[in-house]
């Protein structure tokens, strides 16, 4: 496997689970006030995912992806 395909995988891997953590942060405001100590928590791991994947995507564009 190429470098850019290796890349393309990781982007697509992050984006399914950045997108799944946006969901779990929605679900989470749309039960409060049920579970507001999680809020930290939640929205931290989302924001560590996306920022993960804009740096993923830079590297697949740097490589020419």
């Amino acid at each position: 496997m190429s470098d850019v395909e290796a890349l393309k995988a990781e982007v697509r891997k992050l984006n399914a689970q950045a997108t799944q953590a946006k969901m779990d942060l929605h679900d989470l405001s749309e039960e409060l006030p049920i579970g507001w100590e999680k809020i930290p928590e939640v929205a931290a791991f989302c924001h560590d995912l996306y920022a993960r994947l804009a740096q993923a995507r830079a590297a697949l564009k740097a490589a020419g992806g």
